[in-house]
């Protein structure tokens, strides 16, 4: 089964939140984990430039998000601002139908203003929790949360354990340790995938809180 996915970026955003899940699900091209992946960099300009001045090209402007079976929003401060970007909001929300729908740190924002996160459990970067509630059903104070085919993760380094995390839904326990060991990246503990991951707090429904 194909997996198309939609990297939606932004001037602004913060790259890391962008890197680190591409980097993991990237894996599953490269180690044939799943036939058909493949991936497009989306933007509403063919230029943007991240929070710290790196300038990246974009092939695809503003194209029709719901062709695609995964998209991908990173965070920035620029969120905060973008949220009310009744054009760019608009192009988000062509993606209501896509299966998988992802965000990192305070790219749930900009999921939350197109409904994307209505009724659901959604997690952000902890500084914009108050942010994120009025659109979602709960914001869980956590690392990963998943509410069926809906996932988000919290603050920027969040994205390479949300990137394991979606790897390992896909496929399975064996692979994302092989992915893992290819990024050298020991943290993520495989075999424990639960709807609430890493949380900070009191554990809910959850693995083991991230040490």
């Amino acid at each position: 089964m194909d997996m198309k996915m939609a990297f939606v970026l932004f001037d602004k955003m913060t790259s890391l939140d962008f890197i680190g899940f591409y980097e993991a699900v990237s894996w599953l091209k490269i180690l044939k984990a799943r036939e058909g992946v493949s991936w497009d960099l989306c933007a509403n300009k063919d230029e943007i430039t991240d929070d710290r001045g790196m300038t990246l090209k974009i092939q695809h402007v503003l194209p029709d998000l719901s062709g695609y079976d995964l998209i991908f929003i990173p965070g920035g401060m620029s969120t905060r601002q973008l949220r009310y970007d009744t054009e760019f909001i608009s192009w988000i929300r062509s993606a209501s139908d896509v299966e998988y729908k992802v965000s990192v740190c305070t790219g749930a924002l900009l999921l939350g203003a197109a409904g994307l996160l209505t009724g659901k459990q959604a997690t952000t970067n902890p500084s914009a929790y108050e942010l994120l509630t009025p659109y979602c059903a709960e914001v869980v104070k956590a690392r990963i949360v998943r509410d069926g085919n809906v996932f988000t993760g919290g603050g920027v380094s969040a994205s390479i354990d949300l990137g394991l995390y979606f790897v390992e839904s896909l496929t399975n326990a064996d692979i994302v340790q092989h992915v893992q060991k290819m990024m050298d990246y020991p943290y993520y503990r495989p075999g424990q995938l639960a709807n609430v991951v890493m949380p900070y707090g009191s554990p809910r429904n959850a693995s083991h809180p991230f040490r």
